[in-house]
């Protein structure tokens, strides 16, 4: 066997083993690529905190009873020397009243809110800041992004409130409530040095003759 035919047998018997190599090596660089996306594709997915996040405000009349009000919000923040309402937040503009999503409120039974008498169940909480009241409204269109979807057709109730001014400022939009009577609490939106406060009155009996009440009186 002459020189020449030895080193064609050599390169032909290695050619099987080098095509195995390049599989094995474009196999690698696929699996590689499909862990990376994988990777990227989760990172995606969950997003840095946000810088208003979402918190919860319940209020119950003990820690044994069940909550008769739960509120959604975003919690904005902002920094002590600016002006909130009639700069960053216009008057006369229908706000979100929070960030992000519309704030939800949850009425876990009938309540007197404000003047109007209002059904159990979520509602979109709408506000329209002046500078001495607050137009405060309650829709029945829920789960929707801030005030973008906002339509009369929905609405619950409108009732207007004072604006109170406190020595004590608050960076991050709050809302709390306060007990003022057996079944009355105060529901606090609060932010800067403003104060409004709704009144939530939860004796249905009180309700009820009320506008039993009104209506008689509206008769005579």
């Amino acid at each position: 066997m002459d020189l020449d035919c030895f080193i064609l047998k050599e390169v032909k018997s290695q050619k099987p083993l080098d095509m195995k190599r390049s599989f094995d090596l474009r196999l690698v660089v696929i699996l590689l690529a499909a862990i990376l996306y994988t990777l990227s594709s989760t990172g995606q997915r969950f997003k840095k905190l946000d810088e208003a996040p979402h918190d919860i405000s319940y209020y119950r009349a003990t820690k044994a009873t069940s909550p008769l009000v739960k509120v959604l919000y975003g919690r904005p923040s902002i920094t002590k020397s600016s002006t909130i309402f009639g700069k960053e937040i216009p008057f006369n503009q229908l706000w979100r009243t929070g960030a992000n999503e519309a704030t939800e409120i949850k009425l876990y039974k009938d309540v007197m809110f404000g003047d109007k008498l209002v059904n159990a169940g979520t509602y979109a909480l709408y506000t329209i800041p002046n500078k001495n009241q607050w137009e405060i409204i309650l829709s029945s269109n829920t789960d929707v992004l801030g005030a973008y979807q906002y339509d009369t057709v929905f609405d619950v109730a409108r009732i207007l409130v004072p604006v109170q001014k406190s020595q004590q400022h608050i960076k991050t939009f709050s809302i709390y409530f306060e007990k003022i009577g057996n079944q009355s609490i105060s529901m606090i939106l609060a932010w800067g040095t403003t104060r409004t406060k709704i009144l939530l009155d939860f004796n249905e009996q009180e309700h009820y003759a009320s506008v039993f009440n009104l209506k008689k009186d509206k008769n005579k």
